[in-house]
């Protein structure tokens, strides 16, 4: 039956003439593979393998499955060596890994299998080159071109397919005839309400050059702000984060000058007449930064007031500014600088958007607990804050709305299985959200233009990998192997073992040479960081749950259930092993950088017994590390100004430097601490000995070969004391489409 099944399956399988995955998509009839609307080179023959394994997704297709299908039983070929080197160009091509697979695992002695989920599209009577070149409209200058994306479908969707009825009362056939028509006919119906055709898509910039992070803990949402003739945005340009303006019509981009206080610029808002723009300085690494207007035409930039802020818009009167702190909203006026009291809202409010008219400020609220997102509303007259489409349950996170100029739509972003999409609202409801984007980028930031129903947004593929220092050439050089896309990596104290994060969040350890692999957490826990108990037996771990808060566990170094060794409801993190391995230090994670809530001590427990306590004189400090030799605690201030050192022989706290710090880490010999100075130029590895607090820089991002970065993340140290960094290379790109079209 199974057998049976699965030949039905593979049958319809090789009928399609499309397959999309991830970013890729294989025009099967043509022999092409293109990957977000560009075509990848890839010869014949890895092609064809391909092909099968597309055709049999999920399933094994064995190595004589593939001589018979790819060469035939008439071909007299060293098949071994062929396939294996189709396979590998065929891996190099998806930008795939044998060690550590996302389309392709190999089975050994056995074969393959292709472990991405594969849709295939409907047919088109166009190949998808035919396709490209048809659909660029005519008026458009070039750098603005139809994008074809694949998986996105802007034509007429098929029909659903109702199922016949068996006619068995003969007195009935045209009573039975008249109701299958109006059946019919309300299937049709159904089928193009349920399913409204896309709109087009354009792509503005080229160069992926965008910088559009998001990191919740650091409330960093920035968007993006359009005066109708550019859009404003941060770029990467040389390793630096500056301010683009990006012509419309062709992508032109340039920088525009700023003030040395406005580092790493946030763009919030632009003013209603569309002259300046609100930004807010991410210079250092707490949540609330000051706010900054700029005007576009370069005159001197100038800071609101003494505000400090997550996220602000302009007040529809361009008089005053809204802005948020914690989860107090504030207006401060442009004239004399006061803030009043706007209104209390159960959450951290981001993203403040009015609507048209200015009587609806939206907003996203952000659940640093439970690591959930959500879209709510005040009426300007009413002040009382309630959530919008509670009961929508298609998506895991809403965020970052904006109304159209003409306020017929709502846009927002909405995230799902790790991959974001636009939606829209009608602009006077609050539910029955549609679809506007399907992938395979991920589509974020919407920004409305200035008239019509326009918008704008941007367009992110992001990878990550390893990367370590090489002291000799000065510069980062890939990590090669089972490790190439490794984070939060962890060596045994011997060297033997080492423990990492793959990309999906899953915990594993192995031998330093790859062998033994484990993977030892199931796909519902995501595991941000990782530490070896002194003697190799056991890990501990700080993990969540979906929509529940970061925690710390345990786990049997050859596997096991992980064990929570808390239960409380706020995040718990940074777990470090005693000398002895009888006890762990661990922190409280804040819920935004730089803010406290509640008591932010530093607390130990015995493994054997459970017994928690507070380490005396630790209140607002986080990220705790004994030293291999138990001797010395180190541990960072909420606000990341100051490493401190704890020394258990004088029973004294000391502020071992004042460099904005993150990811401390101690050498083997525990004789000196390696950190991350993140919010520094060129983002500089520094060791400081213990305990003289002498300071070297020991690497920087400097030639940083892997592209555009949205983040760099200091991610460990090889059993030599050599510097990792985990990259996770962006390529963002600014993208436009129209809601007429859609209709």
């Amino acid at each position: 039956m199974y057998a049976h099944s699965r030949m039905e399956s593979v049958q319809a399988n090789r009928n399609q003439s499309r397959a999309a995955f991830g970013l890729f998509e294989a025009d099967l009839k043509a022999g092409e593979l293109w990957k977000a609307g560009y075509r990848v080179r890839l010869q014949a023959l890895p092609f064809k393998v391909l092909r099968i394994l597309l055709e049999n997704a999920g399933e094994i297709v064995t190595r004589e499955e593939l001589q018979r299908a790819v060469w035939g039983p008439d071909v007299i070929v060293d098949f071994e060596h062929a396939l294996s080197n189709a396979v590998k160009k065929l891996r190099e091509a998806l930008g795939d890994s044998a060690d550590n697979p996302r389309f392709i695992e190999t089975l050994s002695r056995r074969g393959f299998r292709f472990i991405a989920p594969v849709a295939f599209p409907a047919a088109s009577s166009q190949s998808l080159s035919d396709n490209i070149e048809a659909v660029a409209p005519a008026p458009l200058p070039e750098a603005r071109q139809n994008l074809h994306i694949p998986g996105v479908q802007s034509d007429t969707p098929a029909l659903i397919q109702g199922s016949s009825r068996h006619r068995y009362l003969d007195r009935a056939a045209f009573l039975l005839l008249g109701c299958m028509t109006a059946g019919g006919v309300l299937l049709f119906w159904n089928a193009h309400r349920l399913q409204p055709v896309l709109p087009r898509i354009f792509q503005i910039t080229q160069d992926g050059t965008i910088y559009s992070p998001k990191v919740l803990l650091l409330g960093t949402l920035s968007a993006v702000a359009a005066d109708g003739v550019h859009l404003f945005t941060p770029s990467n340009e040389n390793g630096r984060v500056v301010l683009a303006q990006i012509s419309i019509s062709t992508g032109a981009s340039q920088s525009l000058p700023l003030p040395s206080q406005i580092g790493v610029p946030e763009v919030e808002d632009i003013s209603p007449d569309g002259t300046q723009l609100l930004l807010r300085s991410n210079l250092g690494a707490a949540s609330q930064q000051p706010l900054w207007i700029v005007p576009i035409d370069g005159g001197s930039a100038f800071r609101v007031s003494d505000v400090m802020t997550q996220s602000a818009t302009w007040m529809p009167d361009a008089r005053n500014i809204l802005y948020a702190s914690g989860n107090q909203l504030s207006v401060v006026s442009l004239e004399n600088g006061r803030s009043t009291a706007f209104a209390t809202v159960p959450g951290r409010a981001f993203w403040p958007r009015w609507s048209p008219d200015g009587k609806l400020l939206r907003f996203t609220m952000i659940d640093a607990v439970n690591h959930t997102s959500s879209l709510w509303q005040i009426s300007g007259s009413q002040g009382t804050a309630h959530q919008i489409m509670k009961t929508w349950s298609v998506a895991a996170r809403e965020c970052c709305g904006s109304w159209t100029a003409d306020g017929k739509n709502f846009v927002f972003e909405a995230t799902t299985d790790g991959t974001t999409d636009l939606w829209k609202i009608d602009g006077s409801s609050d539910s029955d959200p549609v679809r506007i984007t399907s992938g395979p980028l991920n589509f974020k930031a919407p920004v409305p233009s200035r008239t019509g129903e326009e918008i704008f947004f941007v367009g992110q593929d992001i990878h990550s990998r390893l990367e370590q220092f090489d002291a000799a050439q000065k510069q980062y050089v890939p990590v090669q192997g089972f490790l190439s896309v490794a984070n939060h990596v962890n060596y045994s104290r011997d060297g033997r073992w080492v423990a990492w994060v793959d990309p999906n969040g899953h915990l594993w350890r192995a031998r330093s040479d790859g062998t033994e692999r484990v993977l030892l957490t199931p796909a519902s826990m995501q595991v941000f960081m990782v530490v070896w108990s002194p003697d190799n037996t056991q890990l501990a771990f700080m993990s969540r749950s979906p929509k529940e808060p970061w925690q710390i566990y345990t786990v049997r170094a050859e596997g096991g259930t992980p064990r929570r060794l808390t239960q409380e409801n706020r995040n718990l993190g940074d777990p470090s092993f005693s000398a002895d391995g009888k006890s762990i230090i661990f922190g409280v994670i804040p819920e935004l950088m730089g803010q406290s809530n509640g008591s932010n001590s530093l607390r130990t427990m015995e493994l054997a017994t459970h017994r928690v306590s507070t380490v005396p004189h630790t209140e607002g400090m986080y990220s705790p590390k004994w030293s291999p030799d138990g001797r010395y605690l180190a541990a960072l201030t909420l606000d990341q100004k100051k490493l401190m050192l704890y020394d258990t022989k004088t029973d004294t706290w000391k502020t071992l430097s004042d460099i904005v710090a993150d990811h401390p880490f101690w050498s083997k010999d525990s004789k000196s601490l390696y950190f991350h100075a993140s919010f520094v130029d060129r983002k500089p590895i520094y060791r400081v000995n213990v305990p003289d607090g002498q300071i070297a820089e020991v690497a920087d991002l400097d030639n940083f070969h892997a592209g555009s970065m949205t983040l760099a993340d200091f991610s460990g140290l090889t059993p030599d004391d050599v510097p990792l960094m985990h990259a996770e290379v962006s390529s963002g790109n600014l993208y436009t489409l129209d809601l007429k079209q859609q209709r």
